[in-house]
């Protein structure tokens, strides 16, 4: 079912940006997807969370420089559900992760930490306590699918099981692609970066969210300013594209095949 009241630790649970200019983001998105969202309140620092069909989707941030670094990526940060941060944190060092953010309590919704896996990619951990996370998935407009790009399979795959318990066999049908489950769901997937990927292109988590035509939404990112990094294609899963918003952010748009 689309709608979701709780998560199994180990699995995507909530994706949110953090961006240059807030506003922009959150008008790029509400007409792209339909989203509802507004800048939040001071004391949430201003985390903006947008809704679909009543059900929070993802989270929209202001991006703000950290311990008098430059601002973060403009990226799509994919959160892993935990039972417990601060044992995940330590699961996370011993496995050879960096801990970015480390533990810290956000009011009473839950726990947050941010890591980066021994190749580099960035992801973030969420324990859940009145806020479990994304309500809504597997529709248009919402998040369908989480994939690791990264430059050595092996390691981060050895990585991913022994951090967040995330089992990684290859994909049927899907030469070179490896799903990540738990407890035999598959809730992501894991791929070497593409042949051709530009040096500067980090290990990275990419978001996919579904939409109804991904021809129709690319030429949309395109209009209202983004960039399609990657024409509309169709493989195993349906109709996929690679774009970026018009702040650099890149994600995939992803019209799936019809269920049989």
């Amino acid at each position: 079912m689309p709608e979701v009241t709780s998560y199994q630790p180990g699995t995507p649970c909530w994706i949110d940006l953090m961006i240059p200019d807030q506003r922009a983001a959150l008008d790029f998105y509400s007409g792209l997807f339909g989203w509802e969202a507004e800048v939040g309140p001071p004391e949430t620092g201003g985390y903006a969370m947008c809704t679909l069909k009543g059900k929070p989707v993802a989270g929209v941030m202001s991006a703000q420089s950290m311990s008098g670094e430059g601002p973060p990526p403009t990226v799509w940060t994919t959160y892993f559900c935990s039972a417990d941060a601060q044992a995940t944190s330590e699961a996370v060092s011993r496995a050879g992760g960096t801990v970015l953010l480390p533990v810290m309590d956000v009011m009473d919704l839950g726990r947050m930490l941010v890591a980066a896996d021994p190749l580099g990619a960035v992801f973030g951990v969420w324990q859940p306590l009145s806020f479990s996370g994304t309500g809504l998935v597997n529709e248009p407009g919402t998040l369908i699918w989480n994939e690791l790009n990264t430059t050595d399979r092996e390691a981060a795959s050895a990585f991913y099981a022994e951090a967040l318990g995330l089992e990684s066999t290859p994909m049927e049908g899907a030469e070179g692609y490896f799903a990540l489950s738990v407890d035999g769901r598959t809730v992501g997937g894991l791929q070497p970066l593409r042949e051709g990927t530009p040096a500067e292109v980090p290990p990275h988590w990419l978001v996919y969210f579904a939409v109804e035509d991904a021809d129709r939404s690319a030429a949309k990112v395109s209009a209202e300013g983004g960039t399609v990094l990657r024409p509309p294609y169709d493989m195993v899963a349906g109709r996929m594209s690679l774009v970026k918003d018009p702040q650099g952010a890149p994600f995939a748009l992803l019209a799936p095949k019809p269920m049989s």
